[in-house]
C-alpha cells in the first residue's frame, strides 16, 4: 500500500485526549492531527520522535491532518493508524500474499454477523469451501526482547470478537484471528496477559474450539506499507 499523497514529516509534541496529537512541522509551525488509535500506544508516542502525517487537503475538516507513522528511538517504524491494518490485510489477501488465505473468490469487509451485533473485518467466500471469518488486530506494543503484545489496553470489544469467532468455529465455519504486526521491531507475537487476562482466557477457548491464529508482519515505511513475513505466535 502506497501513501498517496506523500506523507508529511514532523516531530511529535504530545498526544492527548486519545484522538489528538500536536506535531511540529519542518517549518516550525505546530498543528493538531487526528490520532486514529484508541489504545494506550505504549512505546509509540514519545515527545520528540519523528512522525509522518497524511494531509487530507480539506481545510474544512476539523483536523486536516492524520497521524500515520512514527519512528522510535531504535529506528523502528510503527504504523499507529489502526485503520490501516484492515486495508493492508485486504490488499495482501487480494494479491494472494498470505498463503493460508489463498483460494477465495470473494473478499468482503465489515459484514454483520454473530449473536452480539458484530461486524467481521473480512469475510472470504468461495463456492468450493466454507466461509472464512477474519478478525484483524493491529499489534504495535513491543517488549525489550522483540515480542509484540496484544492488547495494549483492556479490550471489551476484542473479548466480544473472540466469543463471536468461537461460535463461528463451533458451527463448522473457518474462523481466523489475524494479528497484523505494524511495528518493524517485532519478531514474534504473544498475549499481554498482565494487561487483559480475560482476553487471554477467551483466546485459549477460541483456539480450543478451532479458531486459527495468524501473525502477519508488515513493513511500515514513510512511502508505503509492504507485506513482510509470517512470524510465530505463542499464547
Amino acid at each position: 500500500m502506497k501513501f498517496n499523497p506523500p506523507l508529511i514529516a514532523g516531530r511529535l509534541v504530545r498526544r492527548y485526549k486519545r484522538f489528538l496529537a500536536d506535531v511540529e512541522l519542518i517549518d516550525g509551525s505546530i498543528i493538531t492531527a487526528h490520532c486514529a488509535n484508541t489504545g494506550a500506544m505504549t512505546g509509540c508516542a514519545e515527545p520528540g520522535w519523528q512522525v509522518w502525517l497524511r494531509d487530507s487537503q480539506n481545510p474544512k475538516r476539523k483536523c486536516r491532518y492524520s497521524w500515520e507513522l512514527v519512528e522510535n528511538a531504535q529506528g523502528n517504524y510503527i504504523c499507529i493508524n489502526t485503520t490501516r491494518a484492515n486495508e493492508v490485510v485486504t490488499e495482501a489477501i487480494n494479491n494472494n500474499q498470505i498463503e493460508s488465505l489463498r483460494g477465495y473468490s470473494q473478499c468482503t469487509r465489515e459484514v454483520r454477523y454473530g449473536e452480539e451485533n458484530s461486524r467481521i473485518d473480512l469475510l472470504l467466500c468461495d463456492p468450493s469451501r466454507v466461509d472464512c471469518y477474519i478478525e484483524v488486530k493491529s499489534v504495535t506494543l513491543l517488549t525489550d526482547d522483540g515480542v509484540g503484545l496484544f492488547p495494549d489496553a483492556t479490550t471489551t470489544r476484542g473479548q466480544k470478537h473472540l466469543r463471536e469467532l468461537t461460535t463461528i468455529a463451533q458451527a463448522g465455519q473457518r474462523a481466523v484471528l489475524l494479528f497484523a504486526v505494524m511495528h518493524s521491531g517485532i519478531e514474534k507475537v504473544s498475549i499481554a496477559h498482565h494487561i487483559d487476562a480475560l482476553y487471554g482466557q477467551l483466546l485459549q477457548r477460541a483456539i480450543d474450539a478451532g479458531v486459527e491464529v495468524i501473525a502477519q508482519r508488515f513493513a511500515p515505511h514513510p512511502e508505503r506499507i509492504e507485506v513482510d513475513s509470517i512470524i510465530s505466535f505463542t499464547l
